[in-house]
């Protein structure tokens, strides 16, 4: 078994055991804001489920139908989870205006209180350990599982310390207004997973990963990648697929303009955590390209050398070669 398949079986696990913790507070306090937060733990459980048939799907090697791999099924699952968020909160808060119509009887607020005070802590340990995972792992199923249990951890301190306000002050209404407040808590954060996915599924650019190969070419450049532009990256699963345009001096041989573009798919291989393919388009330089180049003896330069291009996220996406001159 794979080391994401087992984490995402940890948590499925965990988010079973504290969804019947959580029921348990609710039959015996009748809280309906305690109800809300173990109807949000139905969806930890739901979504870790399809989380682990998403790693599965995803470790599948490429084939015929799928060129680029399985990789995105990873963003259809964060996905599903936010939208299954998306719609628990929206049913928590339906329920919570009804409650302000009938008025629930509440009891038992201290028994209630431990058992969300450790599903809580809990919650959060587990959601820090798959986000901490996730991130080395670079994989984004396991990342969304853990923001998602830290974010139920959360808002589980909130009801604790809501249902304490309740209890020493005697007023009814703050279950009522504490479930209103996790339903929306809830939506929202529903819909930043909604729309991380949807970023992913339309190959949203991934700011972070540009600036990190941007820095790395721009430390470690030779001469002969005169220009980097038009680079592109796409994520499907833990996988980078890269395409760009890189231009190389024009009297440059095929095995020579081969051989840059090795050095340059070796470069960023070795420094980048993920697997990655490449697709290098090789540009020929052009007597407009003289004033940035720093080819030592180039046969055919037409004006010297007059300043280096930094290359940033800005400038290698742009489409075109940078001929500015300042």
């Amino acid at each position: 078994m794979s080391k994401q398949k087992r984490l995402v079986l940890f948590s499925l696990l965990t988010g079973l055991s504290l969804m019947l913790i959580k029921f348990v507070a609710y039959f015996i306090t009748g809280s309906t804001a305690i109800f809300s937060d173990a109807a949000e733990s139905i969806v930890n459980v739901v979504a870790s489920g399809f989380a682990y048939y998403s790693i599965y799907l995803s470790a599948q090697p490429k084939d015929e139908n799928h060129p680029y791999g399985h990789g995105k099924v990873e963003f259809f699952s964060v996905f599903v989870e936010g939208g299954m968020i998306f719609i628990a909160g929206s049913i928590i808060l339906i329920k919570s205006i009804y409650g302000i119509f009938v008025t629930p009887d509440i009891a038992h607020v201290n028994q209630g209180i431990y058992l969300i005070l450790v599903t809580a802590l809990v919650n959060f340990g587990v959601g820090w350990y798959l986000l901490r995972r996730g991130k080395q792992l670079r994989s984004l199923t396991i990342e969304a599982d853990g923001k998602h249990l830290q974010v139920d951890a959360l808002s589980s301190v909130g009801l604790i310390i809501g249902l304490l306000v309740m209890q020493y002050t005697g007023l009814a209404w703050i279950d009522l207004a504490l479930s209103i407040a996790l339903g929306l808590f809830i939506v929202i954060n529903g819909y930043k997973l909604l729309r991380q996915s949807i970023s992913g599924l339309m190959d949203e650019s991934d700011l972070n990963v540009i600036q990190e190969m941007t820095d790395i070419l721009d430390a470690h450049r030779l001469d002969a990648w005169i220009d980097v532009h038009n680079l592109r990256v796409q994520r499907y699963g833990q996988e980078l697929h890269v395409d760009c345009h890189l231009t190389l001096p024009n009297y440059y041989t095929l095995i020579e303009v081969h051989d840059r573009i090795e050095e340059f798919d070796e470069l960023l291989s070795s420094h980048l955590d993920s697997k990655t393919e490449f697709f290098v388009h090789a540009d020929p330089c052009m007597p407009e390209c003289c004033h940035y180049c720093k080819v030592k003896d180039c046969p055919i330069r037409s004006e010297p050398f007059r300043r280096e291009i930094n290359w940033t996220p800005v400038n290698v996406t742009k489409n075109m070669k940078h001929f500015r001159k300042s």
